[in-house]
């Protein structure tokens, strides 16, 4: 698994809300916006795709341009893959686009730009200070092997550790170093005119510092987006089973085991057809923070899954007893070999909330969770909330 993926085209049915920059962007450039209802019942323009790039719209997250994505299928076990990958472009663009903003936060409040603007009041250098893309492309251009140098310089450290690293496998260590790569080259392109103009000037050896110790925090960070992706699949599957028995019960009236039903492909296929036709779909949807939203928001990502659901209280309690649970009593496993025989495969993504809330904890990410009912439309509502 690399860090954006095995392919870059994702094939999944994808909508995008879009920014107003977004939105701005794609009419000046005669790009035809589609108006569509989401499962929350508000309508909304934006693109529609059945594939897309995972470069291109993790592309469109760094710049802003997203503010929500939704997916809606029948089943998920034959996208499993497709719909993981989506869910970690989406944090690794969130987190790209959050250590990028504390970097240009870092660098702005730095002792070499604070001594810069003293000494030169009528071009000092500030958060509304802006170039001409064409000045900093050039300068960029010009200036290839100084970058490359102080990008090595800056991920030496890290390089080091990570080879030496006896817990990871020799694949895991190529993921770490191209993220960490990643997170340098995802920087705006005012952070390398910075580092190159004050190269070896007092105080720029604590800006790279500045820059190693929040590419540090933000590599541990990352660790949860394979742990997001797997709690996001596992809630969308037990959403999926739910609704595939509650069709075998009217299509089969008790003929046939319900469990036992759902491991057969044929049987699997012919209930999600059916759910297909009469609309019956479980929905997920990633609404993302804005680069300049208000305090509080702008490192927020809500993952929302919709479900109809008719025990809306029972789901209530089992999560919220699964999120309680102590985990330094019982492993996975333990949990895993507690749920009652038969549904082993549809709830581990409840108990897995637990452990998801640990991992986050450990890298300082706020997690938390809800679970809600839209009465008027017999819809259970799963939310879980982070804050990078």
């Amino acid at each position: 698994m690399t860090v954006q993926g095995r392919k870059n085209i994702i094939a999944l049915p994808l909508k995008l809300v879009l920014t107003e920059e977004g939105s701005s962007f794609f009419i000046k450039n005669n790009k035809k916006l589609n108006r569509f209802k989401l499962a929350d019942n508000v309508e909304e323009y934006g693109l529609a795709f059945d594939n897309f790039s995972a470069s291109s719209v993790q592309r469109m997250v760094l710049i802003d341009y997203i503010s929500k994505f939704e997916i809606s299928k029948s089943e998920f076990m034959s996208s499993r893959s497709e719909v993981m990958d989506l869910s970690k472009l989406i944090v690794y663009g969130m987190l790209y686009r959050q250590y990028d903003v504390a970097i240009f936060s870092h660098i702005l409040g730095s002792d070499v730009i604070k001594r810069w603007n003293r000494a030169n009041p009528g071009t000092i250098i500030d958060e509304k200070t802006r170039f001409k893309e064409s000045f900093i492309e050039g300068l960029l251009k010009d200036n290839q092997k100084a970058i490359s140098e102080i990008k090595t310089h800056i991920l030496a450290p890290l390089y080091s550790y990570i080879s030496k690293s006896s817990t990871l496998l020799p694949d895991e260590k190529n993921i770490q170093l191209l993220l960490s790569e990643k997170f340098l080259t995802n920087l705006r392109p005012f952070v390398w005119f910075i580092m190159t103009k004050f190269r070896g000037a007092e105080g720029y050896d604590t800006m790279v510092r500045s820059i190693r110790l929040a590419l540090n925090e933000y590599m541990e960070k990352a660790k949860i987006a394979e742990y997001i992706s797997l709690m996001i699949m596992e809630l969308a599957i037990n959403a999926e089973n739910t609704n595939l028995r509650h069709e075998a019960q009217e299509l089969y009236r008790g003929s046939l085991d319900l469990n036992s039903a759902l491991f057969d492909p044929n049987i699997r296929k012919k209930l999600s057809d059916e759910l297909e036709k009469k609309g019956e779909l479980v929905y997920l949807s990633w609404r993302i923070g804005g680069k300049s939203g208000s305090i509080g928001t702008q490192g927020r990502l809500q993952i929302t899954l919709y479900n109809k659901e008719s025990n809306y209280k029972e789901s209530k309690a089992i999560i919220e007893e699964r999120k309680a649970a102590d985990l330094k009593k019982r492993t996975l496993m333990d949990f895993y070999k507690e749920i009652p025989d038969g549904e082993a495969n549809t709830e581990l993504g409840l108990y897995y909330l637990s452990y998801l809330s640990e991992a986050c904890e450990k890298v300082n990410v706020k997690f938390e969770s809800l679970v809600t009912q839209i009465k008027e439309r017999d819809l259970t509502v799963i939310k879980l909330v982070f804050y990078f």
